[in-house]
């Protein structure tokens, strides 16, 4: 990774995470297993593994793909946010076994390349029922693989906050190609609805949550605030910003977080510098505003990482007037040094 980077910065939050995954895993692993080997004994160990791991990998998908709109819409799913990333690598794996094994069984005794042999033993793609569906979720793991090997901050720093997002949001791409592949793999090979079934049901849960999420940030972008003199801004009263907290306001279309933290006021810009994280949907943790995504950390005064870190946002002026709470919506120069709006008793 590099002189200034480390495969995995473990702490406890990231252990706990990863225990949790771990157990999951082996729990729906179990139950697949002994529940498909009760109802048909006949099942052999390459089909079990190949159907166990990619509904697996599909299960963990949808909760990936969850995580995002579930934290938007109700703060208490926040910290399932934090190693996300953790997640995505794990179902990758996952993943890569349903294509291993189903590559192995299916194209390894050929007299030809395996992976030449699912791009070429079927190509009737003008038909729906004879339509090759394993090339689908070649391509779905591939994409699955490239965000896995990126998830890194060591690529995310390389590739530009930009093009590293833009690569992730490929995750959708996959998921398409995955539901495609769930589906006219089922059309073609399978009896039972219940996969197709479920799959349905995830996409729903997905858009409705996407949805929902969607609306709520809309709202609060087209929130308006009076103006006071000076070109000051009035966004709120004192008591309505949570101790150590903050509340997300959008003023000349710029979105602010001003946090209430020690009987003070400070106003950042709300857009973390690691992967463009939500810093006010965040906490003051250490003395430090702590980004709801992956815990980076900034002084509320100044916006700056603290040593050795280098990351800095923009501040911005904020001052109370009557319990009222305004701000000067021109944002400083990032990492400008602001003096807080002290809280009256």
């Amino acid at each position: 990774m590099g002189l200034n980077y480390q495969l995995v910065l473990w702490n406890k939050n990231k252990k706990v995470y990863d225990r949790f995954i771990l157990l999951f895993v082996l729990l729906y692993l179990l139950l697949f297993w002994g529940i498909t080997l009760i109802t048909n004994s006949n099942t052999s160990l390459e089909t079990l593994t190949i159907r166990s791991s990619g509904t697996l990998a599909i299960l963990l998908l949808h909760i990936i793909l969850s995580i995002g709109p579930l934290a938007r819409i109700n703060k208490k799913f926040l910290p399932l946010l934090y190693n996300r990333r953790h997640l995505g690598v794990s179902m990758f794996l996952i993943a890569l076994i349903h294509g291993g094994f189903s590559i192995f069984q299916f194209h390894m005794l050929g007299d030809v390349n395996p992976i030449y042999s699912v791009f070429t033993s079927n190509l009737d793609y003008s038909s729906l029922h004879d339509f090759p569906f394993q090339v689908l979720g070649f391509l779905a793991l591939l994409i699955l693989f490239a965000m896995a090997a990126t998830s890194h901050d060591f690529w995310l720093a390389n590739l530009s906050a930009k093009t590293w997002k833009t690569l992730h949001m490929l995750v959708y791409v996959a998921y398409a190609l995955i539901v495609s592949h769930v589906f006219l793999g089922a059309f073609q090979q399978e009896t039972s609805p219940y996969m197709p079934v479920l799959m349905g049901i995830g996409f729903v849960v997905l858009v409705i949550l996407h949805i929902s999420a969607g609306i709520k940030e809309v709202k609060k972008d087209k929130q308006t605030y009076e103006a006071s003199d000076e070109d000051w801004k009035y966004v709120c009263e004192i008591d309505e910003i949570e101790e150590d907290r903050a509340k997300i306001f959008i003023v000349d279309h710029e979105r602010i977080a001003i946090f209430k933290y020690e009987n003070k006021l400070s106003a950042i810009h709300n857009v973390c510098k690691h992967q463009g994280g939500p810093l006010g949907e965040g906490k003051i943790i250490d003395g430090c505003i702590t980004c709801p995504w992956h815990g980076y950390q900034y002084l509320p005064q100044n916006g700056q990482s603290p040593p050795p870190f280098t990351e800095k946002v923009a501040t911005y002026y904020v001052k109370i007037e009557d319990k009222k709470v305004y701000v000067l919506p021109k944002p400083l120069d990032e990492g400008t040094e602001v003096s807080p709006a002290i809280i009256e008793s």
